[in-house]
């Protein structure tokens, strides 16, 4: 005699007991450009390309020799770079029935994620050149690479960032002083870890409260936009536990800040022209998203650091892994 047959819940099934689904989507807070937040925004461009006029030559002064002699001369130069407004764009479709069968605001649920998107996209091109356009600056990181400006973790961390050859002292050796610091999130616990003579906590002072991560009183942010994606298993290829720099030198500006349309009449084509989706046809809508952006890094010349190698960025590299 069987004592031991039950309905349970998998044999009744989602048709006799319905499940509850929780009213909203859960999902990570939008994150804004890194670069957005610490770089200097410019006045909107007028058109595609803005001239910015940068020091190259700068005045000097002498003293003159007795009560009549001659006042000598000097002049100052001045550099042209440009910022250049380049698109960022994508389209975003969805069948009408799709839409229709939602229970969620599926575009208010998409347009969050485009502008952090656009964010992204803009802070990888800035930061490491990724799909950058031809017509902006070399990226910071390459460039301060290039410049030796970066420095690869040793034995003493905090040596690497607040020592005499640290990647602080490494931008204000170009005669500025950084205001900012990005870093990946593993540098969290790097960080945290750090321990006097005495075997105290560096960075943290309680246990209980959060921390506020500065550096040498600047900010030290970690961003979860993507603009850092945690490839930090060796110097050069891979990308910087840590980036320092005086950000106001690092100018972008809009041409056109995110604009979007709806289509519904329009078909989508492949890079060799095929169609792909006929909206029209196949009863669909797309969502069409399109900024226009620049940016510049001026980098003038200082009275503390006129040479060629003057940069306002450094990075910090892991340890080359054997």
């Amino acid at each position: 005699m069987p004592v031991n047959q039950i309905i349970t819940r998998t044999d009744a099934g989602d048709g006799i007991i319905p499940q509850e689904y929780a009213n909203e989507i859960f999902k990570a807070a939008p994150e804004s450009s890194v670069v957005m937040r610490f770089g200097r925004q410019a006045q909107t461009l007028s058109r595609k390309q803005k001239n910015v006029p940068v020091e190259s030559v700068l005045p000097l002064a002498y003293f003159v020799s007795g009560d009549t002699g001659l006042k000598q001369t000097s002049k100052m130069q001045w550099a042209n770079k440009q910022l250049v407004a380049e698109e960022l764009a994508v389209i975003i479709p969805i069948p009408e029935a799709v839409l229709d069968d939602a229970d969620y605001d599926l575009w208010g649920e998409v347009r969050p994620k485009i502008a952090e998107a656009f964010g992204r996209a803009f802070d990888r091109a800035v930061l490491f050149g990724e799909n950058a356009p031809g017509t902006w600056p070399t990226a910071i990181v390459p460039d301060a690479t290039a410049k030796g400006k970066a420095v690869v973790t040793g034995g003493d961390l905090y040596a690497d960032l607040l020592g005499e050859n640290g990647v602080i002292a490494l931008v204000e050796r170009s005669g500025y002083l950084p205001n900012g610091h990005v870093a990946q999130m593993v540098m969290r616990g790097k960080l945290r870890g750090l321990r006097s003579t005495q075997g105290e906590p560096i960075f943290t002072t309680s246990l209980q409260a959060p921390n506020t991560y500065e550096l040498d009183g600047a900010p030290l942010i970690f961003p979860r936009n993507g603009a850092l994606t945690g490839k930090v298993s060796g110097a050069g290829a891979d990308e910087p536990l840590l980036i320092t720099g005086d950000w106001s030198q690092l100018v972008w500006a809009f041409r056109q800040d995110i604009t979007y349309k709806i289509l519904d009449q329009a078909v989508i084509s492949d890079s060799n022209g095929a169609v792909v989706l006929n909206l029209a046809q196949q009863d669909a809508v797309a969502l069409r998203a399109v900024l226009r952006i620049a940016w510049q890094l001026p980098n003038p010349i200082n009275a503390l650091d006129s040479s060629a190698n003057r940069y306002p960025f450094s990075a910090l590299f892991a340890e080359a892994q054997s």
